[in-house]
């Protein structure tokens, strides 16, 4: 499957990449607007960054103890159930005069709730789609993430100058509902992939058989810690433009949206495995210039070149499916959201400790620093890994 008009031709395809699009959209609407509201309210870096990026916080606790239901659960259940969960939940935040302690507490139910939603989504479209059409499918589905950016940190953006961050939440959850309804309307009522019920044991027992394989361990590790490191850099940008904040968001959204497609659909299949490291690279060199403290113009296009890169989770994808069975293509794609939204979440609350210290440029250059020096400890580990014989692997 190499073309686009032979994926939406799919069934099922259409409506699940729409409810898809919707739910970003309210994701990043009301995370702009949440981190602006408690910005405003506390003129403080770190709990802004945290308000934006804090569920992610919560996803290592999902990971833990609820990523088996990636498998066990319905999908098409699970993700209306989501929607109207957290429909209900940017509600809650849009309320006058709720307290920080309890914006927190939503953003932490948030959290454990959304950490089922990379396996169940992953997992779903793994079997909607032939094994072919995965990365260009899951490409497509990136590009609608960074497209509901564009225009969600655009719109976002323009809403928050003429209406008031709570009225946009009221927006973001009413695109929530409608996800739901999309999901609910538009998919088949699939069984689970997996027997059993969803299990702390079972989690852990899965988890355990992931990460027992180097080559696997590799490609978590790759797709956790450079990205989410500069995702740090990502949670500062309210901080380090107040008023132009939603413009390097779309910028950035932009970037993510052309290297999918290119990678996505341009690059041919026995390239794509060697793109990984230099993607990274790519991903985290532009944010050293912010050392200088750039205006908002030359901000946003290093941004918008530098999340080209993060293309390379779709490399990193093919590869984890290619040493991942079937039955636990859902709780292995779970698990790559989940500990990358955790790291994620680490990063933003590491980036808004050093701008609170020093200042959201040097925050953003130290964790670019960062994060090119994990590609290049990865990158040896893989040479290492490559030259050993396949019969050493778990």
């Amino acid at each position: 499957m190499r073309s686009y008009r032979d994926l939406f031709r799919t069934p099922e395809f259409t409506p699940f990449f729409l409810s898809y699009a919707a739910y970003n959209a309210a994701l990043t609407i009301g995370g702009l607007s949440l981190a602006t509201l408690v910005y405003r309210a506390t003129d403080s870096p770190l709990l802004s960054a945290l308000s934006m990026f804090g569920p992610q916080l919560a996803q290592v606790l999902g990971a833990t103890f609820l990523l088996s239901g990636a498998d066990r659960l319905r999908p098409r259940s699970t993700l209306a159930g989501m929607g109207l969960a957290f429909a209900a939940l940017t509600a809650v935040l849009a309320l006058p005069g709720l307290p920080i302690w309890a914006v927190f507490g939503v953003v932490l139910v948030q959290g454990l709730i959304a950490s089922l939603g990379g396996g169940v989504t992953g997992g779903l479209l793994n079997e909607i789609l032939p094994k072919d059409g995965f990365v260009l499918g899951r490409s497509v589905f990136n590009m609608a993430s960074g497209l509901m950016q564009v225009i969600g940190f655009a719109t976002g953006g323009a809403l928050l100058a003429l209406l008031s961050p709570r009225t946009c939440l009221l927006l973001a959850a009413t695109l929530y509902a409608t996800s739901a309804l999309g999901y609910r309307l538009g998919l088949t009522a699939r069984p689970p992939r997996s027997s059993g019920r969803l299990s702390v044991a079972a989690t852990w027992r899965t988890n355990a058989f992931l990460w027992s394989s180097r080559p696997r361990r590799l490609t978590y590790l790759g797709l956790w810690i450079p990205n989410g490191l500069v995702v740090g850099c990502d949670s500062l940008y309210v901080s380090y433009a107040p008023h132009a904040a939603g413009a390097l968001f779309a910028c950035g959204a932009l970037g993510m949206f052309v290297g999918d497609v290119i990678v996505g659909r341009f690059v041919p299949p026995i390239l794509r495995p060697r793109l990984a490291t230099p993607l990274l690279l790519l991903l985290a060199t532009p944010y050293l210039l912010f050392v200088l403290r750039p205006g908002v113009v030359l901000a946003a296009l290093a941004v918008c070149l530098s999340n080209v890169g993060f293309a390379a989770s779709l490399v990193q994808q093919e590869r984890l499916m290619s040493l991942t069975p079937d039955d636990m293509a859902g709780h292995a794609l779970g698990l790559r959201s989940a500990g990358m939204l955790t790291m994620q979440g680490v990063s933003a609350a590491l980036a808004g400790t050093v701008a609170q210290l020093t200042s959201p440029a040097t925050g953003m250059t130290v964790m670019a620093a960062a994060s090119l020096a994990v590609t290049g400890c990865l990158a040896w580990g893989w040479r290492r890994a490559a030259a050993r014989p396949a019969s050493v692997e778990a």
